[in-house]
């Protein structure tokens, strides 16, 4: 145990971010009472499908980065929008990896300036919500951390929804993203976030030109369709059972998929 507490920064608690992240507020958005497992670095999606299905009863969740999510990890968070499994994705996009030292991640808006590109970023960047609205996921939001009561609200309808739900938060980096593109400290770069969105109800009513460049927040895509384990789970109900049949003498069964 002692060697343990070697490894704690103990200056840093009662949390280890750095000054002004948005990160807190948004594990705060979600009351932590619940088993944890921490993953490889891009894997917590692959993690979180086996765990739904070897106990689809557990409602699941993944806390993950844009770096995470949309990089190493953006097969696992593709797929799994596909196959529709019950699992809730909420994803902490600062545009940058901010746990490396500010590298430009997959969320960088292009020309803005990280480590790794002292002049700007030539890459365009995803947008999540729309990435996973196209592969196939069934509830798709977006806040921020300074909309923390919409935050809470959309992660608690992510949860209610059956298949991959994923909440995207926009939260601030003063540490790497905010300093290295002059925008400010903790405040200014809220004020930033906040200045690039606008709620997807209020866009309704808005001109293109007002809504030109903005990010929408809000519950931007809700539909229905069947849930990976659910469906597995009948199907190999029916498998079974038609093998039993075949055991118990009927042979004129067939193992087929009708």
């Amino acid at each position: 145990m002692a060697e343990i507490l070697d490894y704690f920064r103990k200056e840093r608690l009662p949390h280890i971010w750095c000054q002004g992240c948005g990160h807190g507020t948004v594990t705060s958005a979600l009351v932590l009472d619940f088993d944890t497992l921490h993953t490889a670095h891009g894997r917590a999606i692959a993690f979180a499908t086996g765990v739904k299905h070897a106990k689809p009863k557990l409602k699941v969740i993944v806390m993950t980065g844009d770096g995470d999510c949309a990089a190493i990890g953006g097969n696992h968070f593709i797929h799994a929008a596909r196959r529709n499994i019950d699992i809730t994705t909420i994803v902490m996009n600062n545009s940058t990896y901010g746990m490396t030292s500010g590298q430009y991640s997959p969320t960088t808006p292009h020309g803005m300036l990280g480590t790794t590109a002292p002049y700007g970023n030539v890459e365009f960047d995803f947008d999540l919500c729309e990435l996973a609205k196209a592969a196939g996921a069934t509830y798709v939001a977006r806040a921020t951390s300074f909309h923390v009561t919409l935050l809470q609200d959309l992660i608690e309808k992510a949860l209610m929804n059956k298949g991959f739900s994923v909440v995207e938060a926009l939260t601030q980096c003063p540490t790497y993203f905010g300093r290295k593109n002059k925008i400010g400290g903790p405040v200014e770069l809220l004020n930033w976030i906040k200045d690039r969105t606008v709620n997807v109800k209020a866009a309704a009513a808005l001109p293109p030109e007002k809504i030109q460049g903005k990010m929408l927040i809000g519950e931007l895509h809700k539909v229905e369709r069947p849930e990976y384990t659910a469906t597995y789970a009948e199907m190999t109900t029916k498998i079974q059972r038609t093998f039993n049949d075949y055991k118990g003498g009927n042979r004129g069964c067939e193992l087929n998929s009708d």
